[in-house]
């Protein structure tokens, strides 16, 4: 070598870019654009759609990227990877007791991060789902965006839960300093043991920030951009349990059947928005899906999701974890029974991963159950509460209580059939979804129906809550199976019993809906479920542990048309009372406040006050301003003992019937609301009010001069 040459200076190209890494870009480059075109947009009409579907893209996106650097492509990971950031970007804000910047900083941080990850390449091995399953998939995207629409023109006046949740919102959107007491309804009051962790009101704060829109248009019309990822989950949960195209749209056309069109006026489903409906419909879907997914092939980014939705789903909705743990636990002892140990592993350790998280969250929020009063009530609370809810139970005594049969298959036809075709899992019990249908109704029905453990259940998480475990049953699975089962031994005789039946049920079936409904379906199915799933679980178990079992082969693809038809035709006649009943449940609220009023609150009123009025009206102030209240109605409202329902409740009672400011400054109001009626009686007394209009008029609370 001549070390007196001169260096050779080798020039190198630039590191290729990665293939795709910028059409990549495109993806969160439109929902920016969008973004901040729909900005520009007015906060009404199609402009407030573009405004909430831009806010919604932008919080599910970081989910998107964190989801594809596990693997998943899936609906299911990117609404569960966004929710449990958020939670997670919640935990920091509270932590350091910031404002819901906090949050939306530590979401878009994670979500760049997770999108500059991905473009290295070393993301976990995508699974993808068959052409036909995403074909099937984009349709219900479209399907879904078309029910959304409708949705927008039924949704109607808020009531009940809709002012609790709406409070929470807008306090996270409006506060600093934010932490776990400050975003309920008293000031110094209790957590609420369902929402002690406002995990979903942050997400939907942030879409109302993002968007740029007040708070009560999420809740008025966000449950239009949900409709379509509902529909998703439902097929990605059916694909997950069957396998098959056609049956994952026989669960998603049972599902829709059941929960949006049965009850007439779009059933939840205007409601999607809420925690309680944002964990049926969305967050157990996906969580199922999950199980599943472990349960056939296990694997660490699988694991990680699972344990995601599960944690998220415990936060959101406690109560309905522990739901949902009842039907899976029940799946891996059916599924062990009738295929001699199949799965034994993969299902302990996936029910292991479902249950860690869940389980952390109640340990956490054990505190705040133990303070709460009809969890393991007196006998004098326990009787109170049988009274209330007795329409729904068959009480024999304080200790020996159910819920009535005929209250679990009063959703219509579609829960009666699925009923009548439990015991047909028999023939597919060496199929997964034979193990969850069997498994999971006799588990949920035995524990309702069963008088020597309903009330220990109902001790545990409240009877209010104990009467909706029979909501878990799998109803679209046993139905979708079910006509599976018929449709291998006649296709024909499954299109025209669909057909034939599902008119039959909805003449005479149609079902009973609401708090209150009256009683009429009948109990029969419900026994026969019962008692039918039990004799196939022993019948299956026999056969399989005396080695005569054959192979049951998986369901075809011509079979699985032949199935989705039968449910269609079955699901028309529900269809047809849906729509023809599409209207808002409740048009008007009659005791909503005035314009004026809620601008004198937002504007005049400093947040973090405290207002003394009516049950009615403190309840809906607290929806829509950041303050806080005295006292509102007892049922809309955690019953914890740090809370003093009773207490408060009868100082507001005392305070209208003599206005004066003792009691007033006793629960160190700073403004009082009174209806037109009541400023008569307290004109005098009050002194001059501050806000005046057609209903209502306000007073400041401040010291009488001596």
């Amino acid at each position: 070598m001549n070390w007196l040459a001169p260096p050779v200076v080798e020039l190198r190209r630039p590191a290729a870019v990665p293939a795709g890494a910028l059409w990549r870009l495109v993806t969160p480059a439109a929902v920016a654009a969008l973004l901040g075109i729909s900005r520009l947009l007015p906060e009404t009409g199609f402009g407030l759609w573009v405004r909430l579907a831009a806010g919604t893209l932008v919080v599910i996106l970081p989910g998107v990227f964190v989801a594809r650097c596990l693997g998943q492509r899936s609906a299911a990971a990117a609404f569960a990877s966004s929710v449990t950031l958020v939670g997670a970007g919640l935990a920091l804000t509270f932590a350091v007791g910031g404002s819901l910047d906090v949050t939306l900083a530590f979401l878009l941080a994670a979500g760049a991060l997770a999108f500059v990850w991905s473009l290295t390449g070393r993301n976990a091995r995508e699974v993808r789902l068959p052409g036909a399953a995403r074909f099937m998939r984009g349709f219900l995207v479209v399907g879904g965006l078309g029910l959304g629409v409708g949705l927008w023109f039924v949704q109607g006046a808020f009531t009940g839960d809709t002012f609790f949740h709406l409070g929470r919102m807008r306090k996270l959107d409006a506060l600093g300093s934010l932490s776990l007491h400050n975003v309920g309804e008293f000031a110094h009051g209790g957590l609420h043991p369902g929402y002690a962790f406002p995990m979903w009101h942050a997400w939907l704060a942030l879409v109302a920030r993002l968007a740029g829109v007040d708070p009560a248009s999420v809740a008025a019309h966000e449950s239009s951009l949900l409709a379509p990822l509902a529909l998703v989950l439902a097929f990605e949960m059916g694909w997950a349990i069957f396998r098959s195209t056609g049956l994952a749209f026989a669960v998603v056309l049972g599902q829709v059947a059941i929960k949006c069109l049965a009850p007439g006026h779009a059933g939840v489903y205007p409601f999607l928005w809420e925690p309680s409906t944002v964990a049926t419909q969305l967050l157990v879907p996906a969580a199922i899906a999950f199980f599943f997914h472990f349960v056939r092939r296990p694997s660490r980014p699988v694991a990680i999701m699972l344990a995601a939705t599960s944690g998220s789903l415990a936060l959101v909705h406690p109560t309905y974890a522990l739901f949902l743990a009842i039907p899976l636990g029940a799946f891996v002892v059916a599924r062990v029974l009738l295929t001699r140990g199949t799965d034994l592993r993969n299902g302990v350790l996936g029910f292991a991963v479902f249950g860690l998280p869940m389980s952390l969250a109640f340990i956490w929020l054990e505190p705040v159950v133990q303070q709460t009063i009809p969890v393991s009530p007196g006998p004098k609370q326990l009787q109170a509460n049988l009274d209330h809810y007795h329409v729904d139970l068959v009480v024999h005594s304080l200790s020996r209580y159910s819920l009535q049969a005929a209250r679990i298959d009063r959703n219509g036809s579609i829960a009666i059939a699925a009923l009548l075709l439990v015991p047909l899992a028999v023939f597919a019990r060496r199929r997964r979804w034979g193990a969850l249908v069997l498994g999971g109704a006799v588990a949920v029905l035995g524990t309702e129906l069963w008088p020597l453990v309903f009330p220990h259940f109902s001790d545990a998480v409240s009877l209010s809550q104990s009467r909706r475990l029979s909501g878990f049953i799998p109803f679209a699975v046993a139905l979708a199976g079910g006509a599976a089962i018929v449709s291998r031994f006649s296709r024909t005789l499954a299109i025209l019993l669909g057909l034939i039946s599902g008119i039959w049920l909805q003449v005479v079936y149609a079902g009973d809906f609401g708090l209150r409904a009256r009683a009429t379906e009948p109990a029969a199915p419900v026994w026969i479920a019962l008692y039918g799933g039990i004799a196939a679980l022993v019948i299956g178990a026999l056969l399989a542990w005396r080695r005569r079992d054959r192979p049951v082969a998986a369901v075809g693809r011509q079979r699985g048309i032949t199935t989705a038809l039968a449910v269609l035709l079955f699901a028309l006649p529900v269809a047809v009372h849906g729509f023809s009943n599409w209207s808002p449940k409740t048009a008007e609220d009659k005791y909503a406040l005035t314009p004026g009023l809620i601008r004198f609150l937002q504007r005049d009123v400093p947040p973090r006050s405290v207002v003394i009025a009516d049950l009615g009206t403190s309840y809906r102030a607290t929806a829509f301003a950041p303050v806080y209240v005295v006292a509102v109605p007892p049922t809309h409202a955690a019953n914890t003992r740090p809370n003093e329902l009773r207490k408060r409740r009868l100082a507001v009672l005392r305070f209208l019937r003599q206005p004066t400011l003792d009691v007033a400054q006793r629960w160190r109001a700073q403004w009082i609301v009174l209806t037109r009626d009541e400023r008569l009686r307290a004109i005098a007394r009050l002194g001059r009010p501050v806000y005046e209009d057609e209903r209502f008029v306000v007073f400041r609370a401040l010291p009488l001069p001596r």
